[in-house]
């Protein structure tokens, strides 16, 4: 029994859900979001949405808790949108943007220029005898997990000195260098 799927969706103040007969499109004040689907079915009363499935059928459950996680991040992201943080670790390693192209130093022999999609909002922030963080904000919750997932594949964090791209506030699995 899906436990995800049989959760009612609340719909907040100012959310219109636009549902067809195989695709479901949710607009916001951050804005719009379409997701096509299949074999389950969403029905709406007042301000919460609820989905069904057809059978008890293994690929039925399934896509019962698939489609209402998914459809459930729309409403959250076109009301209050996501947020990610990324910290660089390591001597020399800074992040700069210009508009939607981030530049990287992440000690390879040249800067690392990544172009951010436009849905993307992106923000670098660099103080003094702290480390880079790179926020990204979006209303997708996919495309900016790609994103992020991108940038992160760059130098991910080694578990030495715990050097890399990092979430912020993400512990790092250390282990012990060579013993003497």
């Amino acid at each position: 029994m899906s436990r995800v799927g049989n959760n009612p969706i609340t719909i907040p103040e100012g959310v219109v859900v636009d549902i067809q007969s195989d695709q479901i499109t949710v607009k916001g004040k951050l804005g719009e979001l379409s997701q096509p689907y299949d074999t389950v079915t969403f029905f709406q009363e007042n301000a919460v949405l609820k989905v069904s499935r057809p059978s008890e059928s293994k690929p039925d459950k399934a896509k019962h808790g698939l489609y209402r996680a998914l459809v459930n991040n729309m409403v959250e992201g076109v009301s209050k949108g996501f947020t990610k943080e990324l910290e660089l670790v390591g001597v020399g390693y800074r992040a700069s943007n210009q508009g939607q192209k981030l530049d990287l130093a992440l000690g390879f022999s040249h800067n690392i220029v990544f172009e951010i999609p436009s849905e993307v909002k992106l923000e670098t922030v660099s103080e003094k005898g702290k480390n880079p963080i790179v926020k990204l904000t979006s209303h997708d919750k996919q495309l900016l997990g790609a994103v992020v997932g991108k940038i992160r594949s760059f130098r991910k964090p080694e578990p030495y000195k715990g050097k890399g791209v990092k979430f912020v506030g993400e512990q790092i699995r250390r282990k012990a260098g060579k013993s003497a």
